[in-house]
């Protein structure tokens, strides 16, 4: 099954490269998440699915929304070209590069048991030695905390590149375009119900992400979707950018200064046993807490950023 899965997953791959029209690559792209997120499911790590199911959610609206417009006007001026025959063999190529590379990597992936089990470790000794009941969590936030926090770092790199790169100097607008959604009723009703759902949800994936599938990313996805919704239905445009912004990068400073005094620093392997599972479950609270947050502000900032400063007539 897993490699029917791939199978398909790098023919979507393949699609996205060869596709030039937007809205098909939009698409291929959504189906290029949720294989992954699949995958990832039947290779036992319900953590990684779920925030891929997420960001492919999140992405997809985001990218509909921002490129409807742009591209219906684009649309009009455009000149129709005659369509280009295309070779077979610039077809065939790619295609046949990729099922080698494919097949060169799944015979040199090694079936046999390694010598030493790092996965048997991790989850043998995560319990005492980070805390928590998800060996995920213990895994990005202690034993693997750089690639955390690089990938924290890219969030925040990105949303400071979208804000200083956009031709629009403005941080903040009043208004801008409407959002078609905001006259279909039935969404609307639909929308509302679901906000409020998707706040409290996200502040469980937060709050238990330690002890169950969950964690900071997803639930700050589930924060930064509720004000999708919420331009969507309200077509509301006062949301305090810059603040946000600032914001980010103060949760991103407090993320690291966490990390270096827990996990650098061995703080918790200090403390006495009787008070040592506080501490651990503090940590991975706190941890969570400031990933969720920040990721939250840097999707909210750039969904507004496109949607009310880049998006207007």
């Amino acid at each position: 099954m897993i490699y029917a899965l791939l199978s398909v997953w790098v023919l979507c791959v393949l699609l996205i490269l060869k596709e030039k029209r937007v809205a098909r690559v939009i698409i291929y792209m959504t189906i290029f998440s949720l294989v992954s997120s699949v995958s990832y499911l039947f290779l036992s790590a319900p953590d990684v699915a779920m925030a891929e199911a997420a960001i492919s959610a999140f992405t997809t609206v985001f990218f509909i929304i921002c490129f409807e417009r742009y591209f219906s006007h684009k649309d009009k001026d455009r000149k129709v070209e005659p369509e280009k025959r295309k070779s077979i063999v610039k077809i065939l190529l790619p295609i046949a590069f990729t099922v080698a590379v494919f097949g060169l990597f799944i015979y040199v992936v090694p079936s046999e048991q390694a010598a030493f089990d790092l996965p048997g470790m991790y989850i043998s000794r995560f319990m005492y030695e980070v805390g928590g009941e998800n060996a995920v969590t213990a895994v990005l936030l202690d034993y693997r905390i750089y690639d955390t926090l690089f990938e924290a770092l890219i969030i925040v790199v990105g949303v400071v590149a979208v804000i200083h790169l956009s031709y629009k100097k403005k941080l903040e607008v009043k208004s801008g375009l409407h959002s078609s959604v905001e006259k279909d009723g039935m969404a609307v009703f639909a929308i509302k119900i679901i906000c409020p759902i998707m706040v409290l949800f996200g502040i469980y994936l937060v709050m238990n992400g330690h002890i169950s599938p969950g964690g900071g990313f997803q639930g700050g996805l589930a924060i930064a979707s509720f004000f999708v919704c919420r331009y969507l239905i309200y077509d509301v445009y006062d949301l305090p950018i810059k603040k946000l912004g600032k914001m980010e990068e103060v949760f991103f400073a407090g993320l690291v200064i966490v990390a270096i005094f827990i996990v650098f620093l061995g703080v918790t392997s200090d403390v006495p046993e009787a008070i040592r599972p506080f501490v651990q479950t503090g940590y991975l609270l706190a941890v969570n807490a400031l990933i969720g947050l920040k990721v939250a502000c840097g999707f909210i900032i750039l969904f507004y950023r496109y949607i009310a400063v880049e998006r207007r007539k």
